[in-house]
Order: structure tokens, then sequence, then C-alpha cells
């Protein structure tokens, strides 16, 4: 009997983009005919601002969820999805999507498609998983396979710094949190950044850098140089909330097909 299956989108992602969304569910459907789908917060949120008991309330209503859909293992495009989910349930496996890539492969229509680009990008690894050395080789992998160049800084890896979204501090404290989106984006010479965080992208956003989330280059055009980046579309709460809605009826649609 095959494992069960199931994607999880996160919070940040479909609230970007439900495009990206709906297109990794579909090519995982084909790799997972009886794939399943769950979109729901994981609690990092709570847990982040040491509300223990709501973290665990939040945590049992996705653990229900993931329980009733009958999924074994959950693929996951957010990092601190993967770490919550890890850290804290006893039955349920954890796979993040950027080191399930380099395992089940790219389309073939995609591979090679960014060769001529004349972009470099800077790489920004997610800080909640610095010391995940698979999933970063998975990002430089896939970037790879799409044919894009990329650079390395002093700060990636084990040594990332927190893009200035994490620890709920831009409610907190917003000058601060755009001292930190900017010092982060400081690290980088190229204009262009890559990121495998929707609301990592935003903060370099913020800050002046153009900014793609990994999905974009993976699903999307070929960047080059004179490219605009896409919106920001975190800044806005009402298209955020809009696209999360469209996500959410994507993720119902591929299961349901």
């Amino acid at each position: 009997m095959t494992e069960k299956m199931g994607f999880m989108p996160g919070c940040s992602l479909p609230s970007y983009t439900p495009e990206g969304v709906k297109k990794t569910m579909e090519y995982l459907k084909q790799i997972y005919p009886d794939l399943g789908g769950v979109q729901k917060c994981c609690g990092k949120g709570t847990k982040a601002l040491g509300q223990e008991e709501k973290f665990k309330e939040r945590f049992a209503g996705l653990q229900k969820d993931i329980d009733d859909v009958g999924i074994e293992t959950m693929i996951v495009a957010c990092q601190n999805c993967y770490k919550t989910i890890k850290e804290t349930s006893d039955h349920t496996d954890v796979e993040s999507l950027w080191t399930l890539l380099p395992k089940i492969g790219l389309p073939e229509e995609v591979r090679g498609k960014a060769k001529d680009s004349d972009v470099v990008f800077g790489i920004h690894d997610s800080c909640s998983t610095r010391y995940e050395k698979e999933i970063q080789d998975g990002i430089r992998w896939i970037m790879s396979e799409l044919g894009y160049r990329v650079e390395e800084t002093e700060h990636s890896r084990e040594n990332a710094r927190c893009c200035g979204f994490g620890g709920m501090i831009v409610p907190a404290n917003p000058d601060l949190a755009t001292r930190v989106m900017q010092r982060r984006a400081d690290d980088f010479e190229s204009d262009h950044v890559v990121v495998y965080c929707a609301a990592c992208r935003s903060s370099m956003m913020k800050v002046g850098k153009k900014a793609f989330h990994i999905l974009d280059l993976l699903w999307g055009p070929v960047v080059y140089d004179d490219a605009p980046a896409p919106e920001d579309v975190l800044s806005s709460p009402a298209k955020s909330w809009i696209n999360r809605y469209k996500s959410k009826n994507a993720v119902k649609q591929v299961v349901k097909a």
C-alpha cells in the first residue's frame, strides 16, 4: 500500500501566488495521483509570541484536518510549517518541497529554460531552516536545473540572516524590522534575489531588491535583467486575503481532479 501524500502551501505563499500553488499541486498530483491537500495555518505565529496554549489549540486543529484527509506525509513549501510539523506532530511525517523536487525531478519543459538569462541571483536562505542543508542544497539544485546563475554571500546557509519578517517583528517594531531588512539586502551585490519564502520576498521588495520566489522562476517566464519583479502583494491585506481564497479553491480543485 502506497503512502498517502499531501501538500500544504502555508500562509504567505497562497497569499502571494495562487497560480504558483496551483501549478505546484498539479505537478505533484502527476507524481502522486492520490495527493491530498490542506490549507491552514500551522500556528507558528502564536508560538513566536509565546502564546503556547493558543499554539497547541491551533496545531491540534491542523492535525485534525491532516488526519481527516488521511495524509501520512505532508509536503510543505514553507520553512516554518516544516519546522513546526517536524517538532510538534507525533505521527505525521513532513518533507520540504525543496528536498522533494530533486528526488522526483522537474518537468522536462522547464529544465534549462533560463540558460540564456543575463541575471545573477543572490540566494536568500530562510533563517528558520538555516541548519537544514538538504533544503538549501535543493534550492541550488533547482536554480541549476532551470539554468540560472547564482552568487553566494557570506551570510548564507548556516550563517543566514533574518529577512526582517520573523518573530512577529513587523507589527511589534516596524522601524527595527526595516533596519533588519536593509541590513539583509545589503549582503547581496546583485539587485536580483531569489527566496523560497513569500514573506522573505516581501521583505526584500520593501527595501528595493528585485525579489522573486523560486516558484516564480519555476513556473513563470524567464527573468532577464530589465524585467520587473512581481508586485509585493503581501503589503496589501485585501489582495492577500483574496489570493488566499483563490489558493484554497485551487487546492480543492486539484485534489478533486
